[in-house]
């Protein structure tokens, strides 16, 4: 598989198989994933790779605790911006819950869809992403470009992931499970294993916005 078969087959996977993942493969991953751009060559981004029993044991203690109040950081879209960022978002719950015959007053079906992220939608591997509080904007930006890397080094492997920014609703929970400290955030989760072909939430239609609608050029 090429970048390009990489970049056009990645997708958010909802339901995994329960297939094992060998961890020779995820560490030629990460390995390979150490080249992602790094502002000033900090590398700040760190992990914990969870599986088999104790995977089982952090989602047992997530399945019992509350979520944080305030969150680790709010990755809700701010509300004073224009409206077509909503509208995107309107057309991404329409196509994934649409594709589970879920209509948008079935609240409960919803909620319990959205608890899936708890046991990362079935996956055999959770990836633990966080980094010290410290870091700011542009170390989150590193931070995501490796977070990217990762999820396209997994495809060329055969393999399927879900980026979960969820688990920073439950960052303390998991800090303190994994004893992480204080001055660590939380930053979300990747979901890793092989996607359920059969199921409905990962054969529904991604749109994208046209090209010209978000890049100009000039001088060509």
């Amino acid at each position: 598989m090429n970048v390009a078969e990489a970049v056009a087959t990645r997708r958010s996977v909802r339901a995994f198989l329960d297939t094992p993942v060998p961890l020779e493969t995820i560490k030629r991953v990460l390995d390979q994933a150490r080249m992602a751009p790094s502002g000033c060559n900090y590398q700040p981004w760190e992990a914990i790779v969870l599986t088999g029993a104790p995977l089982k044991a952090l989602q047992d203690r997530l399945s019992v605790s509350e979520r944080d109040d305030p969150p680790e950081y709010d990755f809700s879209a701010p509300s004073a911006i224009d409206p077509k960022y909503h509208a995107r978002l309107s057309v991404l719950g329409r196509h994934l819950y649409g594709s589970m015959g879920s209509g948008r007053g079935e609240k409960d079906n919803r909620e319990a869809f959205a608890r899936a992220n708890m046991v990362s939608f079935g996956a055999p591997v959770l990836l633990l992403c966080h980094f010290p509080k410290a870091m700011k904007e542009a170390q989150w930006s590193d931070t995501g470009m490796w977070l990217q890397t990762i999820m396209l080094l997994l495809r060329g492997e055969g393999l399927d992931s879900c980026a979960q920014e969820y688990m920073g609703v439950y960052g303390r929970s998991i800090k303190d499970h994994l004893g992480l400290s204080d001055g660590t955030l939380l930053f979300c989760g990747i979901a890793i294993g092989h996607r359920d072909p059969a199921s409905p939430a990962n054969n529904f239609e991604r749109e994208r916005v046209p090209l010209d609608e978000n890049i100009r050029f000039e001088g060509f």
